[in-house]
């Protein structure tokens, strides 16, 4: 019995309910929700995203000389690092006619970056390129890129970012250009020249 008066008692207070306690009316609602949410998760899904007609496997019927070409900041960039002639380059990699298209998100994200891609802005400007406007407001050119590519598979995207070349790929059919060893490289082409 002398043992049980030596010990203490600690963290003896009064009990008090916690905020997240499952007791609370606010706390047995929000229960209630996240239940639904997880009947409505378990649905199954009965559709599947079309593909194009125009896909093969992983080849797309949709991609004939002239080819349309979306050309992103980075790879602008890239060709004035290099030193190349945009149109030769792009001729010279797909032995046939090109048409480089600069969206106006493209052109605002140059815009954006000042003095140090003034080079490349002047490219860019050039009047022999196509433009297209974009109907959105604001949004990043990256995602603007892949929204155009995955609702019409007719172009071929230009581009040295990484992460955009990653979210590309995952879309089928549709090939990436890039500026790689002084040269302009093609991915996922078909019949596209080894070198």
């Amino acid at each position: 019995m002398g043992l049980a008066k030596k010990n203490r008692k600690y963290a003896q207070m009064k009990r008090m309910i916690s905020q997240r306690d499952a007791r609370l009316k606010k706390n047995q609602l929000k229960g209630e929700e996240q239940a639904k949410k997880k009947q409505k998760g378990d649905d199954v899904v009965r559709e599947i995203p079309q593909q194009p007609s125009a896909l093969f496997f992983q080849y797309n019927t949709n991609l004939t000389p002239p080819y349309s070409i979306l050309v992103d900041t980075n790879f602008l960039s890239h060709t004035v690092q290099h030193k190349l002639d945009l149109l030769p380059t792009m001729m010279d990699c797909l032995y046939a006619k090109c048409t480089p298209i600069i969206t106006s998100c493209v052109m605002g994200e140059l815009e954006k970056l000042g003095t140090k891609y003034r080079i490349a802005l002047k490219i860019a400007r050039d009047e022999r390129w196509e433009r297209l406007k974009c109907s959105h407001a604001k949004v990043y050119a990256d995602d603007c890129l892949v929204d155009r590519v995955t609702k019409h598979r007719i172009y071929i995207v230009a581009t040295n970012d990484r992460d955009l070349k990653r979210r590309i790929r995952k879309i089928p059919g549709v090939p990436i250009m890039s500026v790689a060893r002084g040269k302009y490289v093609v991915e996922r082409l078909p019949d596209a020249p080894e070198k």
